[in-house]
C-alpha cells in the first residue's frame, strides 16, 4: 500500500524551481523512468516551462546580476502557482518580476500556460465518453502513481462539474450565434426528442451542396409545437439562413413542423415526411399478420421512380385495409404529398433512400441519448439544452459525408427548377427582411 506522505514529498521535490538547471532535472528524472514514466513526463514537462519562465524574466530583467540600464524590472523573489496536468492541477516554482514603475509583470509563457483551458477540455471529454464526475480522478490519476491527487489538485466532483458546465455553456453560446450564411444548405431535417416530462428539445441538422453534415441549431419547449419549431426556425433565420432559397426539408411528420415550416419559407415549400416514421406508425397499428404484406407494398411504393405509379399503389393498399382495418386507412393517406416529394423531384434512387428518411438526425439523437446517460436528474432547461448542444457537436466529430453526395448536383437543379415555378410571396420578403 502506498504512502501518502511519501508520495506528497515526491510531488515536492517534482514542483521544486530548476535550481540545478532544466538539464539536471530531466537527467535525474531520466534515471527514475523506469519505475514511473508518468513522473518523468511531469518533471520534464515542468523542466522545461521552468527554463521558459526563466528566459521570460531574463528578457524583462537581463542577466541574474546584470546592470543592464533599458530593463523593463527587476526580479522579486518567487512565487508558487498551479497550472493544468492530466486533468488536474499541479503546483510549480515561478519567478516574479516586479516593473520599475511597481506592478507586476506577467511572464508570457505563465499567461500561455494559465491561458489554455486544458482543465475544461478534459473535463467535457471524458463527460462526454460517459466518465462520470466520481469517477473522474481515477481517470486522470492513477490510484497507485506518483503523481497523486491531493486537496485542491482540481479532480473532485464538483470541481469537474463546474468545468464543464462553463465550457459547456461558452461553446453553445457561441455556437447558437454561429454565421450560417456561408453554408450552402441544400437540406435541413428538423426532429424534437423528449428528455423528460414537459421537456422536449427540437433540433436541426443540415446538409450542404457537398455533402456535408452540419448541425444547425437546438431550443427547448414543453412540447413539440408550433411554436417551438417556430422559435427555432427565427434563430436560423437570425443567424444568417436565407429564407429565399429553395431547400428540402425533412421531418417525422409531426403538424407542427410542417406548419411552422411553411409559415417561415413559404407554403410551396419543399417538405418530406420520413418515410421510416410512416411505414412504423401503420405496422403497429394493423395485426401482425398484416405487417409483411403491408411493408412489401410500401417497400415497393418507395422504390418506385414514377410518382403517379407510387401513388396509386398506396392508395391501392388504402383501399384493400378499408375492409381489415379501417382505421388505419386514412392514416395511410394522410399526408401522401409529403411522403413522395423526393419522387416527384425525380431523383435518383440512391439520393431518395438518403433523402426520405429522419436517419441523419435520428443518429445524431442517438449520440445525445448516449452521452446524457449518466445525467440523473434535469435540474432546468438550460442544463438540458447545455448538455444537447455538447452532443450534438460530439456526434459531429463522427458525421460522414451523404453517402450519395455526388447527386446532389440533381437535387440543386430540382430544386431551382421548383423555386423558379413557385415565385417568393411579399410577405416572406418582408418576413426575412425582418429576420
Amino acid at each position: 500500500m502506498s504512502n501518502p506522505t511519501k508520495e506528497s514529498n515526491a510531488v515536492k521535490k517534482i514542483t521544486t524551481s530548476a535550481a540545478g538547471g532544466p538539464g539536471a532535472i530531466v537527467e535525474n528524472a531520466w534515471q527514475d523512468v523506469g519505475a514511473s514514466f508518468e513522473r518523468f513526463c511531469l518533471t520534464a514537462g515542468i523542466a522545461t516551462l521552468s527554463g521558459m519562465l526563466e528566459e521570460d524574466a531574463v528578457g524583462l530583467c537581463g542577466s541574474r546580476y546584470g546592470r543592464a540600464v533599458d530593463k523593463e524590472g527587476h526580479r522579486w523573489g518567487k512565487t508558487r502557482g498551479k497550472i493544468g496536468f492530466h486533468g488536474g492541477k499541479i503546483e510549480i516554482e515561478r519567478p516574479r518580476v516586479r516593473a520599475r514603475a511597481g506592478g507586476e509583470l506577467a511572464l508570457p509563457s505563465w499567461t500561455t500556460a494559465q491561458s489554455e483551458d486544458l482543465l475544461g477540455k478534459w473535463a467535457m471529454n471524458l463527460m462526454l465518453i460517459n466518465v462520470s464526475t466520481r469517477r473522474f480522478g481515477r481517470a486522470v490519476r492513477l490510484p497507485e502513481g506518483d503523481v497523486p491527487a491531493p486537496e485542491g489538485a482540481g479532480v473532485s466532483k464538483s470541481a469537474v462539474s463546474r468545468r464543464f458546465v462553463a465550457l459547456s455553456a461558452a461553446r453553445m453560446k457561441e455556437w447558437m450565434a454561429s454565421d450560417l450564411s456561408r453554408l450552402d444548405l441544400l437540406v435541413i431535417q428538423i426532429d424534437g426528442m423528449h428528455m423528460v416530462d414537459d421537456l422536449m428539445l427540437v433540433g436541426a441538422v443540415g446538409i450542404d451542396g457537398m455533402g456535408d453534415k452540419h448541425p444547425l441549431g437546438a431550443i427547448e419547449g414543453a412540447t413539440e409545437n408550433t411554436a417551438v419549431v417556430q422559435a427555432l426556425l427565427d434563430n436560423l433565420l437570425a443567424r444568417g439562413l436565407d429564407p429565399t432559397v429553395s431547400r428540402l426539408f425533412v421531418v417525422d411528420g409531426a403538424k407542427a413542423l410542417s406548419k411552422a415550416i411553411r409559415r417561415t419559407f413559404g407554403g410551396d415549400t419543399l417538405i418530406q415526411r420520413c418515410q421510416v416514421h410512416k411505414a412504423r406508425n401503420i405496422t403497429e397499428r394493423i395485426a401482425k399478420p398484416l405487417h409483411a404484406s403491408v411493408r412489401k407494398v410500401l417497400r415497393q411504393a418507395w422504390e418506385l421512380s414514377d410518382p403517379a405509379k407510387a401513388e396509386r399503389l398506396i392508395r391501392n393498399l388504402a383501399r384493400r385495409l378499408e375492409y381489415e382495418a379501417p382505421g388505419v386507412s386514412g392514416s395511410i393517406l394522410e399526408g401522401i404529398d409529403e411522403i413522395l416529394t423526393v419522387t416527384r423531384l425525380g431523383l435518383p434512387a440512391e439520393l431518395r433512400r438518403s433523402l426520405a428518411c429522419t436517419n441523419i438526425i435520428e443518429n445524431m439523437n442517438g449520440t445525445i441519448r448516449r452521452v446524457c446517460r449518466n445525467v440523473k436528474r434535469w435540474r432546468n432547461a438550460g442544463m438540458a439544452l447545455r448538455w444537447t448542444a455538447a452532443g450534438m457537436m460530439e456526434a459531429a466529430k463522427g458525421f460522414r459525408r451523404l453517402k450519395a453526395h455526388k447527386q446532389l448536383p440533381v437535387l440543386r437543379a430540382a430544386l431551382l427548377a421548383h423555386q423558379a415555378r413557385h415565385a417568393i410571396s411579399p410577405n416572406l420578403e418582408l418576413h426575412a427582411k425582418a429576420a
